[in-house]
């Protein structure tokens, strides 16, 4: 390895350069301007290259400096990253991160949480529930520095898919039913073209989405006449506009795997049965050096297979919901 300079003289150059003036530098780093100047003097000395033009009460960078800055940037940034890894991967050996999107880290994965425990009782799981896993647009994808930066093990994000640094399986395609209270439902029962007359409850965490899947989207594909204005009633997450139709004040587009309790109980229904397949998919990710923790690779295959188990309960729920219906008819 090349002999380097004194990390603190590094550090305090860093610091300087970055506020051009030893005074702010001294302040950000809780040292007197003495202390900087001695150690940039004491690098210029190291290196033979001359890194600030002194001034009267002001410094300003040569283009030496000016052109390491950057790069010196850069690996301290690497090093605090490292750092970050060692201590996560020495304090957490038996904990993981898991970072998901609002809907299905409520509605799915944590009703199904204590079977993971059951299978692997010595691990901590902490979830984090955030609009930041749905994709807003196809530019800036997640990457595994992020990852690291915001201590996150795996995530289960809403999206397209496409994250090239990250390792992605496809975990579960995404198909939107209308679903709204009994008592809704019967007014429009007689014409199905009388849902489009509102209230059409829209969660907006969507709205950046480069790929569009709302109610002109829906309306569209099932051929039924869309209004010369929607009258959306407009929530910023999906749980706040499911809550809204339950409690009877619209109609949601909404997968209907995450609400069979709510189906199953009669509280809400579907008074359309077409169901739009969604552009965005469930998947599962993390960086590809995760899944060198055995903790991380049991939580992947754990949620394939209760996913894979869950669908199989939908369709038994779905079954005798219908029958239910029949027989009331």
């Amino acid at each position: 390895m090349r002999r380097l300079p004194p990390l603190i003289a590094l550090l305090y150059f860093e610091a300087a350069a970055r506020t051009r003036s030893f005074a702010r530098a001294a302040k950000e780093l809780h040292v007197t301007p003495a202390a900087v100047s001695h150690q940039v003097k004491a690098l210029e000395e190291y290196l033979g290259v001359e890194l600030f033009l002194r001034h009267n009460r002001t410094v300003s960078l040569t283009p030496v400096a000016v052109a390491a800055l950057p790069l010196l940037q850069q690996g301290f940034e690497a090093l605090s990253d490292a750092v970050e890894q060692m201590r996560r991967d020495g304090n957490s050996q038996w904990g993981i991160t898991v970072c998901a999107e609002p809907l299905f880290a409520t509605k799915w994965l944590v009703p199904r949480l204590h079977h993971f425990y059951e299978r692997c009782p010595e691990v901590e799981v902490r979830i984090q529930a955030s609009i930041g896993s749905i994709d807003s647009e196809t530019v800036n994808p997640p990457d595994a520095a992020g990852f690291l930066r915001t201590g996150i093990d795996l995530s289960i994000r809403l999206g397209h898919g496409i994250y090239p640094d990250l390792h992605v399986q496809k975990l579960l395609d995404v198909q939107l039913k209308p679903f709204c209270s009994p008592e809704l439902a019967q007014e429009i029962a007689t014409s199905p073209d009388r849902l489009m007359d509102g209230p059409l409850l829209c969660d907006t965490s969507t709205s950046r989405a480069t790929e569009k899947f709302g109610w002109s989207e829906w309306s569209g594909a099932a051929s039924i006449q869309e209004p010369a204005s929607l009258k959306e009633r407009r929530f910023g997450n999906a749980l706040l506009a499911l809550e809204a139709a339950i409690a009877g004040q619209g109609i949601l587009l909404m997968d209907g795997r995450f609400v069979q309790p709510e189906i199953a109980s009669g509280l809400l229904v579907a008074p359309v049965k077409y169901a739009l397949d969604c552009p965005y998919s469930y998947y599962f990710t993390c960086p590809q050096r995760s899944l060198d923790r055995p903790v991380v690779r049991s939580f992947r295959d754990w949620v394939f297979e209760e996913m894979a188990g869950s669908r199989g309960d939908m369709r038994r729920c779905s079954g005798k919901v219908e029958a239910n219906q029949r027989a009331e008819a």
